[in-house]
């Protein structure tokens, strides 16, 4: 896919599900509301990116792209910033292991797009993955209704962000290949920054005022998730399937429960532990399938 990749794609990968699964961790020890976080997290990232993207002629890529494609940027900007707006508010309401999984079923989300929409029938695999999926959901939902509705309210959001997770993903599919990667994220960050912050007002969530250890957990979560987590796997889709990468990203909600276990004392009950089994394999299913197509 395209020119010969300048570092081992696999290896990227690997870096970049390690980086995203400490995210849900460094959310939890931050003390600040959920989207001042989100939108700290989109503007450091932002000015991270933006040298790079104006040493490479980012602003002048921009100008010279039709009206349309801008607003296809703009419009997976706002889409992120769903995401992220309602993942990381939904960890203040269930535990990290159910968010995790739940905010990872876009694969499910995209199959379903693809079949009703883009007219890509959806095969008797990819619809045995979904059933499994939707049987392991239903079983943590259950575990979690045991332990509180503020459970179910955070499984909620999770969804909401993997739906709009899955809408990120498949423009970014298409668009990295016309766009090299500053010149793609740069803008959605920055877009994504904004419609956080205007968020953040409207429901009054402070967005200054914090002390200093605060602001560098900010910074913590945009270099270490964001950058070698997000930004890394928007470079992989260059060279690697967006199925392949999908599954990668797996590994998100193993190894954020284990660091939610090691770091926070928080241990996944039973049904979270079947249900999250139980709807990754499903998830697997239909994401291999897709992949061998």
């Amino acid at each position: 896919m395209g020119d010969r990749p300048s570092l081992p794609p696999n290896l990227v990968m690997l870096v970049s599900v390690s980086a995203v699964s400490t995210a849900s961790v460094l959310i939890r020890l931050t003390a600040a509301p959920p989207m001042a976080i989100a939108t700290w997290r989109l503007i450091f990232s932002t000015l991270m990116l933006l040298p790079f993207f104006a040493g490479r002629g980012g602003f002048k890529k921009l100008h010279a792209m039709y009206g349309k494609d801008l607003l296809v940027l703009a419009g997976v900007g706002v889409a992120l910033a769903v995401h992220f707006a309602s993942w990381i508010t939904s960890l203040s309401y269930t535990s990290v292991a159910s968010s995790v999984i739940f905010v990872h079923v876009d694969p499910i989300f995209v199959a379903l797009v693809s079949h009703f929409l883009l007219n890509e029938r959806v095969n008797k695999r990819v619809a045995l993955g979904i059933g499994v999926a939707f049987i392991g959901a239903a079983v943590i939902a259950l575990g979690d209704f045991g332990i509180g509705e503020e459970n179910l309210v955070g499984d909620v959001l999770s969804i909401v962000g993997a739906v709009a997770f899955g809408v990120y993903l498949m423009a970014g599919r298409r668009i990295r290949q016309r766009l090299d990667l500053t010149t793609y994220v740069t803008p959605v960050y920055a877009v994504s920054a904004v419609v956080l912050a205007l968020g953040s007002v409207v429901i009054g969530a402070p967005l200054v005022g914090y002390e200093g250890r605060v602001m560098l957990m900010f910074a913590v979560i945009a270099l270490v998730p964001m950058i070698f987590g997000h930004t890394l796997y928007n470079w992989v889709l260059k060279w690697v399937s967006a199925p392949v990468v999908s599954i990668s990203l797996l590994g998100e909600p193993l190894g954020a429960s284990i660091l939610a276990f090691l770091v926070l004392g928080e241990s996944p009950g039973p049904l979270t532990l079947i249900g999250g089994a139980v709807t990754l394999a499903g998830i697997l299913v239909c994401t291999y399938r897709r992949t061998l197509d």
